[in-house]
């Protein structure tokens, strides 16, 4: 699908504004992204994975200190462990590539330790968040990467459930942590998945200052489109997008064990000062 207005209309569920300036190929790649949750088994081709740790390594990354690294499961049992780990997705035992972003401080940890010099900074939430940041941005680059592709992907926050049997199972040192996981692989044919739209810009773009009371209109508007879009995709999801969104943070059970995930963190080596 090409079409940059129907691309726009997918992604809103609405034209949301003129289109008056050039279109491309990275910008049709990126408007098209969809969450695959059904692959074929069928390998990637060889330099796949190289490819895109290549392009997740174009990303940019705060003072060059490349916080971040990716283990890349294709072990089919491995697979299976961490699929039970993060909920029991069967998106991840198919799809034929299964990669752990990483949040990693033990490499400059380990450089530091090798000339002689201390790493204290390493103990402050700031190099934490640095590392997640990090692994972010250049997991989002090898997403877009895979899908320019013709790959599927979709992102796996719940290996975020059960940290520390993530860490022992993918023999992970102490100052590193999964982030998330990330399906790649090529999308079965017969189980489709549909562009999903988003908020409106009036509640994700504020111009000069923040103003949250001025997003009432736009998340109403929104309720009605995703409630049309559930219908359409004949998704079994209660209510609106507020109603599914506030149950999700509405007990410490709806958090998927990782209210523990301070209590891990630290476990795993992260002061977090």
């Amino acid at each position: 699908m090409t079409n940059p207005i129907e691309l726009l209309r997918l992604r809103y569920g609405e034209i949301p504004f003129n289109l008056e300036i050039g279109w491309n190929d990275s910008l049709t790649s990126l408007l098209s992204h969809r969450s695959i949750r059904a692959y074929l088994s069928d390998p990637l081709p060889a330099g796949t994975l190289e490819l895109l740790v290549a392009a997740a390594q174009s990303a940019s990354t705060s003072s060059n200190l490349q916080t971040w690294s990716v283990v890349a499961v294709e072990n089919q049992q491995r697979k299976d462990e961490l699929s039970k780990l993060a909920g029991d997705q069967a998106h991840i035992r198919q799809a034929p590539l299964f990669l752990v972003w990483l949040a990693d401080l033990a490499r400059l940890a380990h450089v530091a330790d090798s000339r002689g010099i201390s790493h204290d900074g390493l103990e402050y939430l700031e190099m934490f968040v640095m590392a997640t940041v990090d692994a972010t941005l250049a997991a989002q680059n090898a997403t877009v990467a895979a899908e320019s592709l013709g790959l599927g992907t979709v992102y796996i926050g719940g290996i975020r459930n059960r940290p520390q049997e993530v860490a022992e199972i993918l023999n992970l040192p102490d100052c590193v942590y999964a982030v998330f996981g990330l399906c790649v692989g090529y999308t079965n044919p017969e189980m489709p998945a549909a562009i999903k739209p988003r908020l409106p810009q009036s509640a994700v773009l504020h111009r000069e200052t923040y103003k949250l009371a001025a997003q009432d209109e736009a998340i109403a508007h929104y309720n009605d489109i995703i409630k049309e879009f559930y219908t359409e995709q004949k998704m079994d999801v209660a209510g609106d997008w507020s109603e599914h969104s506030a149950g999700r943070i509405a007990t410490v059970e709806s958090l998927r064990g990782r209210d523990r995930l301070r209590e891990v963190l630290n476990n795993l080596g992260f002061k977090l000062l």
